[in-house]
């Protein structure tokens, strides 16, 4: 009797300590309601300072996407992206896929201004910059999204990483697969958000090599874009195309009807569209806008659960370029 007993007693305290586990679990998840008795104001807060930025510079909206993009693909949304480089500390912003392209900072460290008087010391970086994303994507004709939060921001950064984990614009088609696949995304994700090249633009560093060199591209539209990129490596590297020929400041779906007709400006644009597996996917977007909204703003949120920190990991910086 005295056995049964203890054995009772000890299934009892596994049972409670795997309970203990999955509170501390359910604790550390991201939600939409994080913040809404510490910083009640948070999200109009963020709102505005989004739409202003991007009022008075539309690429504005591309730009804070692309960021909260590339912090999400380096060792998760963290915020890591926003750190500056100092004399004893190198950061993400001088990697090969952001050094002279991304842009967005100051937006965010105004947002985040705002913020800290509202609330001081509650929200992080990564959490501002997640939301900043969605209110660009909706400040821009896109779809909305209720955006999970209640993560950290990160001590440190990877320049290492940023090179080799963000998605290349010379990429193959299975190559993007690969490299959204090795953060948790599938496929139809990783064709959805390539939809953000709906806004924006490019540098010409990123699609000479494909107006001058590649038949799988319209002639005239080919044309078009040598005009403003010389062939000549390093001359005009810096100069602009829109990533969506049609509207470049509308997030709708004429980027997979520019890849239809073979105007993608990207390599790795036009790859999703050229006889593979996810043609398909960029017919079904074409077709339908609704379908491509929903998909999109779902492989937002998964791409937003990406390996955040929770509970005590991290910090909660008080101004978005340097840790506390």
């Amino acid at each position: 009797m005295a056995s049964n007993q203890l054995v009772s007693i000890l299934v009892l305290v596994v049972m409670l300590l795997l309970q203990g586990d999955n509170n501390n679990v359910v604790k550390a998840q991201l939600t939409t309601n994080f913040y809404s008795t510490s910083c009640p104001n948070l999200l109009s807060t963020v709102k505005s300072g989004v739409k202003s930025a991007v009022s008075s510079q539309p690429r504005m909206g591309a730009s804070i996407l692309r960021l909260f993009f590339h912090d999400c693909f380096v060792n998760g949304c963290d915020g890591s992206i926003l750190l500056d480089d100092t004399s004893s500390f190198t950061g993400e912003q001088n990697a090969g896929p952001n050094r002279n392209s991304a842009r967005g900072f100051t937006v965010i460290d105004t947002i985040k201004s705002a913020v800290e008087k509202a609330c001081p010391g509650v929200v992080s970086c990564a959490d501002i910059l997640a939301i900043a994303a969605r209110d660009s994507v909706v400040q821009l004709g896109g779809p909305n999204w209720n955006v999970k939060v209640g993560r950290r921001d990160a001590k440190t950064a990877s320049q290492a990483a940023a090179n080799s984990n963000i998605p290349a614009p010379s990429m193959s088609l299975s190559q993007l697969i690969s490299s959204f696949s090795a953060v948790g995304l599938s496929t139809r994700d990783m064709v959805a958000l390539s939809g953000a090249h709906t806004i924006g633009q490019s540098r010409c560093v990123n699609f000479r090599a494909r107006v001058y060199n590649e038949t799988n591209i319209n002639a005239a539209f080919a044309t078009l874009r040598q005009r403003s990129c010389p062939r000549a490596a390093g001359s005009g590297d810096a100069n602009l195309a829109p990533l969506d020929i049609n509207s470049a400041t509308s997030f709708d779906n004429s980027y997979f009807k520019n890849l239809m007709a073979q105007r993608g400006l990207l390599h790795s644009d036009q790859v999703l569209f050229n006889g593979g597996s996810t043609d398909s996917i960029v017919r079904g977007y074409s077709n339908s806008p609704s379908s491509f909204n929903s998909d999109f703003a779902a492989a937002m949120i998964k791409m937003g659960d990406i390996s955040p920190l929770t509970g005590s990991s991290g910090e909660i910086r008080k101004v978005c370029g340097k840790t506390n």
